[in-house]
């Protein structure tokens, strides 16, 4: 049983790394096909290989997974960000099936044109101060730390997942205004580009809204806790879902209509 899109979008995996949620990963594009896959960014934490090796063979599998949509016809292109900078350097070139982007534009089946990037470098903190950057990304790591007991703990109670840096994203005053000027920046670029919108990553927080001047704004979120990704159906509708709390119930359905949270674009 699987769900067909025409396009997926995901970002922020961070395979190498234990935060990754590889499992719901897997499960993922076990039951999701397409024509076109988009690898928005940070697939390979290459910066946790600073501190060791980590590689499970469920890492190896997702990577496996997508070789294996490659060969099978779909469309793979996969735009490295910050995270797995170094494959930059080898934009423009085809590996076993996977054309290597540093950005693309990508046209609905409706006619809208979105340009695709990870989104790092619109981030002044990443292209001005990668050490700092670098120091932002262990202060995350060790809140995936915290929460990963804090749900092991509400799990055990009956309670459903909660994540606290989405938590700290919508109430730290400092983190919110971030992601709006964030967004505004993406916007602007937008405009210079003259396309109707963006769809990236890098800030780990799904989204899809309404920016200035008409643009559309669609960040497909993260693998290491939302387990998002953005997708168009055959109409040319771009929704968000969230796999692990819709997957088994879109599964259910055996199609994909856009999810009730989901705002559509």
């Amino acid at each position: 049983m699987s769900l067909h899109y025409r396009s997926v979008w995901i970002s922020d995996t961070h395979l190498g790394t234990k935060g990754c949620k590889a499992e719901q990963l897997r499960d993922f594009l076990d039951h999701v096909d397409c024509d076109t896959l988009y690898l928005v960014g940070d697939i390979i934490d290459l910066w946790k290989f600073r501190n060791g090796f980590y590689w499970p063979t469920l890492h190896s599998d997702i990577v496996q997974r997508i070789f294996n949509k490659a060969e099978q016809g779909t469309r793979v292109l996969y735009i490295p960000g910050n995270h797995d900078e170094p494959f930059r350097k080898h934009a423009g070139m085809y590996f076993n099936g996977i054309d290597i982007r540093l950005n693309a534009v990508h046209e609905t089946r409706d006619g809208r044109r979105f340009l695709v990037l990870h989104g790092d470098e619109f981030d002044s903190m990443v292209c001005h101060n990668k050490s700092l950057a670098y120091i932002g990304g262990e202060a995350y790591e060790i809140l995936l730390v915290i929460n990963r007991w804090y749900n092991h703990i509400r799990s055990l109670l009956g309670y459903k997942h909660w994540s606290l840096s989405a938590f700290l994203k919508n109430k730290v005053k400092n983190i919110a205004r971030f992601m709006d000027n964030y967004q505004h920046v993406l916007g602007l670029e937008a405009q210079k580009r003259q396309v109707d919108g963006v769809i990236c990553g890098h800030i780990h927080h799904a989204d899809i809204t309404q920016m200035e001047f008409g643009k559309t704004y669609c960040n497909c979120g993260d693998w290491v806790e939302s387990c998002t990704a953005l997708v168009e159906d055959d109409d040319g509708r771009l929704a968000l879902i969230r796999w692990r709390e819709e997957g088994q119930a879109l599964l259910d359905r055996k199609k994909a209509p856009a999810p009730a949270y989901a705002r559509a674009a």
